[in-house]
């Protein structure tokens, strides 16, 4: 089963070299074992654009959809056995980025 672990932060590259180093670490155990597929930092809320065209709309508006000092600053897309699995692979990122992170599974 595939889930995405968003990375939560409230600074965009605030990883330090010791942290670096740690995710460094578990992006390769990921990548030993088959369970990584895609991982990636993202730009902080300030850099989004919401995009609405719906119905022909044709909105676009600068920054997120959501306004609060957390966001995501990156993520895995992992594939795990099961929801335990994920949630044990999510602690050991969380420990690595020194950040709290979100599992979420990938719909069926």
């Amino acid at each position: 089963m595939r889930y995405i672990l968003f990375v939560i932060d409230q600074q965009s590259n605030t990883a330090d070299s010791d942290e670096m180093a740690a995710i460094d670490v578990f992006n390769q155990g990921l990548q030993d074992s088959g369970q990584w597929l895609l991982a990636a930092g993202i730009a902080a809320p300030g850099l989004a654009t919401l995009v609405d065209n719906r119905g022909d709309a044709g909105a676009v508006t600068p920054g997120s959809l959501f306004e609060t000092d957390d966001f995501y600053s990156g993520f895995w897309i992992i594939d795990a056995a099961s929801d335990e699995e994920a949630l044990t692979l999510a602690s050991a990122g969380s420990k690595a980025c020194n950040r709290r992170v979100e599992v979420r599974p990938f719909l069926h």
